[in-house]
């Protein structure tokens, strides 16, 4: 019986049952299940054993023995240079010194390349919450936090959604995903987004969330920037019930750097348990696995931190803390970390803050792999942990922490101006290519909307049928520049043309790379390297006084020198 259904007998536990909080199931651990955060009754201890510079034995299992992801982890992720030296050292002499800010960053890396999964498990375990995030703060790649966000329409409508997009990238998001709920209308989502991202500045990477093969296409041809959806398992037999492997989602990573199209693997905590085929591992330990095929791979990054699994990891004792260790292991990889907090998990609103602001405090790469940019009823990525509704409450509390989680306030005003801008460039785009016709009025909803309700309905049949149309003929990025130049939009599209070069010079591909409004990639490679190592050192939002200066200037502020009461 659900807390919320019992009968109580005082007033106390009647009014507490009916708190958010208690619409979400609890359950004690269930370790046999893999339903457990870091205890599961098969995870192995941990052991390495290295001959004639190959990995015969890995976490107590031999090599004869070996599956596809622990074949994949010894023959592309062990560092046999390093292997026997940090297996050797005490588990906690490790966790000690991940978070001593006299051992620098770099030794933590190198030392990691040698860690089995279990090793990893073992260490991170001894680490509590406050550690976990002195951590993180220490072994983020990139120096500066970023921020991902979720820009989606209920409607799929291409007006609401390049207008979402433009306002997206004002308010400082430095990456933008779309999905889709009917799927052949993707390639719309897609250029969309793409076209409203740059609207305000440069900068705005972009994806589109599909099947792999179209998503491919998609950025192949112009129409998105990075990809995120390429999933990795922690358990053999998932892996094979999604016809992959580890190696073939190699060869797919391979396609993406191929057009220099930025790439993270996803993975999640109790995907395998979902799926039913966890064999009786942890969660913690079955991610580490991802983590490490992900480093394995080659690819710079991985999105991470449970992501559509939240509700499950979340149900369990210590969830919260051992999604926070996978996100600390994926930074100890020297992988981009985009830290999830994105899923809504819980109706809590102190859970879901108590789940993200310990990350927005120590800073990751992506401190949401999808805050929502729309209304949560416009989010189809099943809804988001934070969304439009609460920017003012994350600004402020930017403000109070003298943290940067990413955002920055801007004015009504300046949100009319791109939005219009927006809708007027993706309905000049439609016009050139005679695909259905945005009216004036859609331009003008789109100008002042909350959320695809606000909007003048479409003909889904026939958007679907012209983005259909827009693939037979081959159409790219370029194309989308010319038609953009031709109907007076020469700044969005020379915006744009700055992101296709971006692509060519393979600048996307640099570990955790974003593009900054001055169309600077910023990446943890050269000064933008996280050099975290203790007080005065590393990034300070208050050294960093244009955007701190940005992030005070709430527009709810008073000065008291012209306050009149």
């Amino acid at each position: 019986m659900a807390y919320e259904d019992k009968t109580f007998k005082t007033k106390r536990f009647q009014v507490l049952a009916e708190k958010p909080v208690n619409r979400h199931s609890y359950l004690k651990d269930w370790p046999e299940k893999g339903l457990t955060a870091f205890q599961g009754v098969k995870d192995p201890k941990p052991s390495i054993k290295i001959e004639n510079g190959v990995v015969v034995e890995m976490d107590g299992v031999a090599r004869a023995d070996f599956d596809m992801i622990d074949q994949f982890i010894a023959d592309y992720y062990i560092d046999k240079s390093v292997a026997e030296e940090v297996m050797a050292m005490d588990s906690l002499k490790i966790a000690r010194m991940i978070v001593d800010i006299c051992v620098p960053r770099e030794e933590i890396v190198r030392l990691a390349k040698g860690l089995t999964p279990s090793k990893f498990v073992d260490v991170v375990t001894r680490l509590d919450e406050t550690e976990i995030m002195m951590g993180i703060h220490k072994m983020r790649a990139r120096k500066i936090p970023a921020i991902q966000c979720h820009t989606t329409s209920a409607t799929d409508n291409p007006v609401q959604l390049a207008a979402d997009a433009a306002e997206n990238r004002l308010r400082g998001f430095s990456e933008a995903e779309t999905t889709v709920g009917v799927a052949p209308i993707a390639p719309f989502n897609a250029i969309s987004i793409l076209i409203g991202g740059q609207t305000p500045h440069v900068g705005l990477l972009t994806q589109c969330a599909i099947e792999e093969a179209l998503e491919l296409e998609l950025g192949m041809r112009g129409m998105t920037t990075y990809a995120e959806t390429v999933s990795v398992y922690g358990t053999e037999r998932v892996f094979a019930d999604g016809d992959d492997t580890p190696w073939s989602k190699a060869f797919l990573a391979a396609g993406y750097a191929s057009r220099g199209i930025k790439l993270r693997f996803t993975s999640g905590s109790g995907s395998e348990v979902q799926m039913g085929y966890a064999d009786g591992r942890s969660m913690l330990y079955l991610e580490t696995k991802c983590i490490m095929i992900t480093k394995g791979a080659g690819v710079q990054g991985l999105q991470n931190g449970s992501i559509s699994c939240c509700g499950i990891a979340m149900s369990v004792p210590s969830g919260v803390r051992s999604v926070h260790a996978e996100n600390l292991i994926t930074a100890m990889c020297d992988l981009e970390n985009a830290s999830g907090c994105d899923q809504i998990f819980s109706p809590s609103d102190l859970r879901r803050a108590a789940r993200t602001f310990p990350l927005v405090i120590a800073g990751t790469d992506f401190i949401f792999s999808g805050y929502g940019g729309v209304p949560n009823y416009d989010n189809m990525f099943a809804g988001a942990n934070f969304d439009a509704e609460d920017f003012d409450d994350y600004l402020v509390i930017q403000r109070d922490l003298t943290v940067n989680g990413g955002l920055v306030p801007v004015t009504e005003e300046q949100t009319i101006a791109v939005r219009n801008r927006a809708a007027r460039a993706i309905q000049a785009v439609f016009k050139e290519f005679g695909f259905p016709e945005i009216t004036d009025e859609e331009v003008e909803a789109a100008t002042y909307s909350h959320g695809s309700k606000d909007m003048p309905p479409r003909s889904i049949r026939e958007d679907i049928n012209a983005a259909q149309d827009m693939m037979k003929k081959g159409i790219t990025g370029l194309d989308l520049i010319k038609a953009l130049i031709k109907h007076g939009f020469e700044d969005i599209a020379a915006n744009l043309f700055q992101m296709m070069k971006h692509k060519v010079t393979g600048d996307l591909l640099q570990t955790s790379a974003i593009v900054t409004a001055e169309n600077q990639v910023l990446s943890a490679i050269g000064d933008m390297l996280n050099d975290y190592r203790g007080p005065g050192t590393g990034y300070r939002l208050e050294e960093d006084t244009e955007t701190w200066e940005k992030i005070q200037r709430i527009p709810q502020e008073i000065d008291p020198e012209t306050y009149e009461s």
